[in-house]
C-alpha cells in the first residue's frame, strides 16, 4: 500500500521528526565533532526515517546547533519551508527540552502538553530523546531547545490562536512522515485497501481516520488487519466507493473528534472542511438532559477531549455516545441511500471504547472478533 501512495504523491517530514533530526545532528557535532548532510531518526513504531540536514554550527565548546528545513512533501502545509533550529548544551545527566523563538506555548487546558509549557507534543518529544541518547557518556544530559524563525507569523495560519497555543507553531507528528490528506490522488489511493480487503475474503470492513485508530483496532481489539482501511478525512468518498466495489457492512471506528462529525452529517472531515463537534456534543448532552450551563461549558472547550471532560463530569458520557454512534450510523446509511449497512465505534484519546451502537456488535461478529462488545 505504501508503495502505491509514493507513486502518487510524495511523503514530508513532520515537524517533529524535523526537530528530532536536527537534535542529533548538533548533538553529533556537539559530542562526536561529526559533521552531516543527513541523518536518520525513528518514529515510535520502529520505522526510519532519513531527514536532510541543513547546516551544522559550534557555538562554544558546551554547546553546537543544526537546522533541517520542514519539507511538508505533497501536502499543502503551511509549515514547508520553515527552519527548525535547534540548540543543543551540555547539563548534568539529564534531557530537558524547551521552546525557543516561533515555537508556541500552551496556554489553555485541554491539550496534550500542560498549560505554560511548550507545544511540542509527546511523540516529538520521545523522538527527540531517542535521537539524541545513544549519542550521550554516561552521566552527562542535554538541554535542548527547538526553534522555528518565523514560526510566530506563520501560526497565525493554524489552528493555533483558537487553541490557545500563542507565540509561535506547534511540534507534531505521531509518525514522522506528513502522508498529503487532502490531494485527489490520495484520496484515489486510498481505494485500494479496499480492494486488499475483498481480496482477503471480506465483505464486511472497518473505516477509520487514522493510524492511531487502525493500531488499536488491530493491536487493542483484535480486529483482522486485512478489513481494517483508512479513510484519513474522505469519510463520504469512501462510503461511495465501498457502495460500488461490493462491501455489504461498514464499521466506523476512530476517535470521537473524528467521528462525532459524521453524526452531524459531516463526511469531509478536514478542520478545514466542517467543524461542529463541540456543537454537535453540546446538542447531545442537552438530550441526555444536561443543563445549559453544562451545554455552555462544552462550547468553551477548545477540544473534544476537553468536552469529554465536562461529560464525565456530569455522568452522561455512556448516553451521549451511544446516541451519537446510533445517529452516525444512520447518517452513513442515509448517505448511501442504504445501500450499505454501517456501525459506529467511538473511542477517546486511550483507545478506550465511549460508545458503540447494536450495528457495531454485529459487523465485528460478522469480522470474527472476540472482542466482547
Amino acid at each position: 500500500m505504501n508503495e502505491f501512495r509514493k507513486k502518487q504523491l510524495r511523503f514530508g517530514i513532520t515537524t517533529g521528526a524535523s526537530a528530532a533530526a536536527a537534535a542529533r545532528a548538533a548533538a553529533l557535532l556537539l559530542l562526536r565533532g561529526q559533521t552531516v548532510v543527513e541523518t536518520t531518526v525513528y518514529n515510535p513504531a520502529g520505522e526510519a526515517i532519513k531527514v536532510p540536514v541543513a547546516s551544522q554550527v559550534i557555538i562554544d565548546e558546551c554547546t553546537a546547533s543544526a537546522t533541517v528545513i520542514k519539507d511538508g512533501g505533497d501536502d499543502p502545509d503551511v509549515t514547508h519551508g520553515l527552519s527548525v533550529v535547534v540548540q543543543v548544551e551540555k547539563c548534568p545527566s539529564s534531557i530537558i527540552i524547551n521552546g525557543g523563538a516561533g515555537v508556541g506555548r500552551v496556554t489553555k487546558p485541554g491539550l496534550q502538553i500542560p498549560v505554560g509549557e511548550p507545544a511540542i507534543n509527546q511523540v516529538p518529544r520521545q523522538m527527540i530523546i531517542a535521537a539524541v541518547s545513544d549519542l550521550l557518556p554516561e552521566q552527562q544530559g542535554l538541554k535542548i531547545t527547538v526553534s522555528v524563525p518565523g514560526g510566530e507569523g506563520v501560526a497565525a495560519r493554524t489552528l493555533n490562536p483558537r487553541l490557545g497555543i500563542t507565540g509561535g507553531i506547534s511540534i507534531l507528528g505521531t509518525t514522522g512522515i506528513v502522508r498529503p490528506m487532502s490531494e485527489e490522488a490520495f484520496k484515489d489511493s486510498l481505494v485500494p485497501q479496499i480492494e486488499m480487503a475483498l481480496a482477503a475474503g471480506y465483505k464486511d470492513i472497518v473505516l477509520s481516520p487514522g493510524r492511531m485508530g487502525i493500531k488499536n483496532a488491530v493491536e487493542k481489539y483484535g480486529l483482522p488487519e486485512a478489513a481494517v482501511v483508512e479513510m484519513s478525512n474522505f469519510v463520504g468518498y469512501m462510503l461511495d466507493a465501498c457502495v460500488e466495489k461490493g462491501i455489504e457492512q461498514v464499521l466506523l471506528w476512530g476517535h470521537h473528534g473524528k467521528i462525532v462529525k459524521v453524526a452531524a452529517g459531516i463526511f469531509h472531515t478536514h478542520n478545514r472542511i466542517a467543524d461542529g463537534r463541540l456543537e454537535t456534543l453540546a446538542a447531545y448532552a442537552g438530550l441526555a438532559g444536561a443543563s445549559s450551563q453544562t451545554m455552555a461549558a462544552i462550547l468553551d472547550c477548545i477540544t473534544a477531549e476537553a468536552a469529554l471532560q465536562v461529560l464525565k463530569d456530569n455522568n452522561i458520557v455512556e448516553e451521549v455516545f451511544a446516541r451519537l454512534a446510533h445517529r452516525a450510523s444512520q447518517r452513513a446509511q442515509y448517505y448511501t441511500q442504504g445501500r450499505l449497512r454501517a456501525g459506529t465505534v467511538l473511542l477517546d484519546m486511550e483507545g478506550q471504547i465511549l460508545g458503540l451502537d447494536e450495528q457495531a456488535r454485529i459487523v465485528v461478529r460478522k469480522l470474527g472478533c472476540n472482542l466482547c462488545l
